[in-house]
Order: structure tokens, then C-alpha cells, then sequence
């Protein structure tokens, strides 16, 4: 029931009515469309980091690539190689002379070095590849090559080398031959020479 006293409604007065909920619509109109126009980038934000590859990220908590993927229709066979300049005091060897592997898989091998001086020796292991195409394709996840391995007198070290053979290896390459040469470097031992020496790691 309208108050005694007040004004009947205007033409003006309904006219700013009806344009208040014309405005009203628009607005839940325009709310509406960025609603759904967020949920649409979300799939083309994640095409667009797949063409780029900024979600290509390698995870090293499990050393394991997050864009590898296994090619179970072939095999490669990776031969392992140790040499050793002459003036270096040290056996080294790979315990496995070969392994086969799928492209994309990830393998592991074990090299083992021994520093048969008197003395500490730091070593640095340059790595080499046959073919040479191969070293394009071949992907150390974790290697002893990364650093400087300094052994202690009479230390026998066992170290790994985790790789990936990528997919993308052309099919004509059956076999690859990874070869890791130890070359004698300066490191603390050299550095330190008054400090006495403690034992190596295991």
C-alpha cells in the first residue's frame, strides 16, 4: 500500500528505472563472457607452453626428463669406453661393456676408478661419442663428468652415469660408443699440500 503523501511515479522516473536494468543485463552479459573467456585460455595458455616448451622441465627429483618419451619399437646398443692420459696413477673402467637401450628410456651404468698413487689426484673425465652425430642425441642426466673427482691415496670409487637416448636419433644409428677420458687436473689436493690426507669416499 503506497505511502498517503507520496508522488505518483514519473515518465522521468520510470525511464531511469528501465535504464538501470538494461545496464543491469549488460553488465551480467559482459560478466558472463570473461567468465567463460577465462576458462578458455586455460587450454590455449597450455597449447601455446607446448609449441613454445616452457613446460618442458626437467624434474630432478627423479632425474627423469618430463618430455622423454619411450620409443619401445627399436633399440639402440651404447658401448662404454675408459681411457686414461698417461701421467694419470688411476685404473678406470666400466663395469658393463654394453647395454641396450629403448630411445627414451633411462638408463644407468656404473664406471669404477681407482687411484693406485700415493698420493691425492684430481681427475676431470671429458666425455666423447661415435658417432659423432650421437653426442647431438645422447642426454646425461646425472655423470661424474659434471666435476672434478678428487681420490684420495689408494680410493676405489664407484661412479654412475644416468643418460637418456633421445627419440629423435636418426633410425640408421644402431650403436653408439660413449668414451670417457681422465685427464689429471689441479684441485684442493694440489692446492692444499701441507694438509694431510683423509680418507676417500666410498
Amino acid at each position: 500500500m503506497s505511502a498517503p503523501n507520496s508522488p505518483p511515479p514519473t515518465e522521468a522516473t520510470a525511464g531511469v528505472a528501465e535504464d538501470n536494468r538494461v545496464t543491469l543485463r549488460k553488465l551480467l552479459v559482459v560478466t558472463a563472457v570473461m567468465f567463460g573467456f577465462g576458462f578458455a585460455l586455460v587450454p590455449f595458455y597450455e597449447k601455446i607452453c607446448e609449441v613454445t616448451g616452457i613446460n618442458r622441465i626437467v624434474k630432478r627429483d627423479d632425474h627423469r626428463p618430463a618430455n622423454t618419451q619411450v620409443d619401445a619399437s627399436r633399440s639402440v646398443t651404447v658401448e662404454f669406453d675408459a681411457n686414461l692420459r698417461s701421467n694419470l696413477p688411476w685404473t678406470f673402467r666400466p663395469l658393463e661393456s654394453s647395454v641396450k637401450v629403448h630411445p627414451g628410456e633411462l638408463a644407468t651404468v656404473i664406471y669404477e676408478v681407482t687411484n693406485t698413487s700415493d698420493r691425492p689426484v684430481t681427475g676431470q673425465a671429458i666425455p666423447s661419442y661415435g658417432p659423432m652425430l650421437a653426442g647431438q642425441f645422447f642426454r646425461k642426466v646425472e655423470c661424474f663428468c659434471f666435476d672434478k673427482q678428487q681420490m684420495a691415496p689408494g680410493e676405489r670409487r664407484q661412479m654412475p652415469i644416468a643418460f637418456v637416448v633421445d627419440p629423435g636419433l636418426p633410425t640408421e644409428v644402431n650403436t653408439i660408443t660413449l668414451s670417457f677420458t681422465f685427464f689429471e687436473v689441479e684441485g684442493r689436493a694440489s692446492a692444499e699440500p701441507a694438509t694431510p690426507a683423509r680418507g676417500g669416499r666410498s
